[in-house]
């Protein structure tokens, strides 16, 4: 080994060794040697760090305790008070070496994602859908191609299974669905858009971020890249796995927990970040010889003054409204004479809309809504909306459930919906910059009366039937005035239900609702009960069923 492979080598064996090179930034081996260190410390900055033996940690905080003292000129301890200021920095920097230096956990990671999809402007990718039976026989469902950006544009189109050759696309506008078996291109609003597509990044790193546990439980390889496995406990529901890209820290692949003999997988078989979505891809055309059906057909206008000579009343503004927000545009749904006004945050990031037309009927708040006021008229609230009727009856209506909430209210003659992807926090100050009200969402503190009988309830039946709700199995359970209607029919018919329930679900009235807990009024001549009582026992959110605690007989 001759002299220049020698200091090589033993360049190479410090850096391994974890110590400066005692070569490094020599002037002598500037000359001929630096171009060869210069390439060896590159390659060996790609090795994974090397996590510190168990004594680092006290001697770091040691050794900044020590420098924060010579500093200062207390290395003689007079004053016992710097000793602390000096403790407390040193351990400050030491919580901030560790999560640098230190192996990857699961606060790193979710910090990780949050910060790389930052970085992105959009993907395009083709998502694949697997079902494995208990069995571990598995199929493909289907197969799409993906292009989406974070602005919430996006373009779908099936490529294998039932929706083969199914375009569905939102260039922020519009939204609109090709469906070649039928020849139909179905138009609807931009927003809201209650589904866009499975396994949407920027959705998937904003439930892990708000998970209740999440645990990093091993690595595997998704489409030829390494990945992180992540064991996530969302707010509702049951536990999943979720693979995490490393190099790139992109959610690549979802697995559901084996429900009923069945687990479901998505992932993406191919992805890559580009700059955008191509503008072709977001150009609406119908395709010869389909049909164009426009659910919901709206006209863009000016000013407040047009919508007021399309719909014969006076529209109001939303005054002092938040002050991330800016107002977008205005709108009107001719035929259903609603004015739409359309705010978006100063970020791009979040969407809502006010809505408001003459009342046509009285209102009758949704059966799934908690209830609250504003100023003295009754308010439902759906966070998030579950809704199949819409959130504006005869304007604005779409389906699912989805993180958008909604207030709905009627005044003066009048029926308002404020829609958005903000928190109640941020609506309500679009409803208060709107009606000048008092405005009371959701509250905890409606006073509930006792119930006159209660009803022995088994915890262990009511998590098995959460269970099925949350496989889609008993949605009814997520409504207390259906399972108040099934009580009460039970209650007259205890051998079983046959044919129609005699208590008419147009008979039943919820008319408490804190979203904890619920009172439900039954009217009608064949009810011997009057008012039934229900409470969200297993999982107190939108997601959580009713059971029914007790009633109250007529008369009492």
């Amino acid at each position: 080994m001759n002299d220049k492979e020698k200091k090589l080598s033993n360049y190479i064996d410090s850096l391994n060794a974890e110590r400066k090179p005692s070569e490094h930034g020599s002037e002598i081996e500037l000359s001929e040697m630096e171009e060869l260190f210069e390439t060896v410390r590159i390659m060996r900055s790609l090795k994974e760090p090397s996590i510190p033996e168990d004594e680092y940690s006290k001697r770091l905080a040691d050794g900044i305790n020590k420098q924060l003292l010579k500093e200062k000129g207390l290395n003689k301890p007079r004053k016992r008070w710097y000793y602390g200021i000096a403790s407390a920095a040193a351990a400050a920097a030491l919580i901030i070496a560790l999560n640098t230096v230190g192996p990857v956990n699961r606060t790193n990671m979710v910090y990780a994602m949050e910060r790389a999809f930052k970085g992105i402007k959009a993907y395009h990718g083709v998502l694949e859908i697997v079902e494995t039976n208990s069995e571990g026989k598995s199929t493909t469902q289907s197969k799409v191609e993906v292009w989406a950006d974070k602005e919430g544009r996006y373009y779908v189109k099936g490529l294998q299974g039932s929706q083969k050759d199914l375009i569905t696309a939102n260039d922020g506008q519009k939204k609109w669905q090709i469906q070649p078996k039928e020849k139909e291109v179905e138009v609807f609003t931009a927003f809201p858009d209650p589904y866009s597509f499975t396994f949407e990044i920027g959705k998937e790193i904003e439930d892990i971020k708000n998970a209740v546990k999440t645990e990093i439980i091993g690595e595997d390889a998704v489409a030829g890249r390494d990945a992180v496995i992540m064991e996530v406990t969302p707010q509702g529901g049951n536990s999943y796995k979720i693979w995490i890209d490393k190099e790139t820290k992109m959610p690549l692949q979802k697995q559901s927990a084996m429900e009923y003999s069945l687990q479901y997988t998505v992932r993406y078989t191919d992805i890559d970040f580009t700059e955008a979505v191509p503008k072709e891809l977001l150009v609406f055309n119908v395709p010869k010889g389909f049909k164009e059906i426009d659910t919901k057909p709206e006209q863009v206008i000016n000013s407040l003054e047009e919508a007021k000579e399309i719909v014969r009343f006076n529209p109001k503004l939303v005054e002092n409204m938040p002050n991330t927000f800016i107002q977008d545009s205005i709108s009107v749904i001719s035929d259903k004479k609603v004015v739409k006004l359309n705010y978006i945050s100063k970020d791009n990031n979040k969407n809502v809309i006010v809505l408001q037309k003459r009342s046509s009927e009285k209102f009758k708040p949704d059966s799934m809504a908690s209830l609250g006021k504003i100023g003295n008229n009754i308010a439902e609230v759906q966070s998030p909306v579950q809704v199949e009727k819409g959130v504006l009856q005869g304007g604005g209506a779409y389906t699912g459930v989805t993180g958008i909430s909604s207030i709905r209210w009627q005044q003066d003659g009048f029926e308002y919906a404020v829609v958005g992807e903000g928190s109640l926090e941020e609506l309500t100050l679009f409803i208060k910059g709107l009606t000048n009200d008092r405005v009371e969402l959701l509250s905890k503190d409606q006073s509930l009366d006792k119930p006159q009988v209660k009803v022995h309830v088994d915890l262990k039946v009511e998590e098995g039937d959460q269970k099925n709700a949350d496989a889609g199995h008993s949605p009814w359970k997520l409504d207390p005035a259906f399972v108040a209607q099934v009580f009460v029919s039970l209650k007259i018919f205890p051998e079983g239900i046959q044919g129609e329930y005699p208590i008419r679900y147009e008979e039943i009235k919820v008319i408490k609702n804190n979203g904890k807990e619920a009172v439900v009024e039954i009217s009608g001549d064949k009810t011997p009960i009057r008012k039934v009582y229900l409470q969200r026992l297993i999982r107190q959110d939108n997601t959580g069923i009713w059971t029914v605690v007790g009633y109250n007989l007529i008369g009492y």
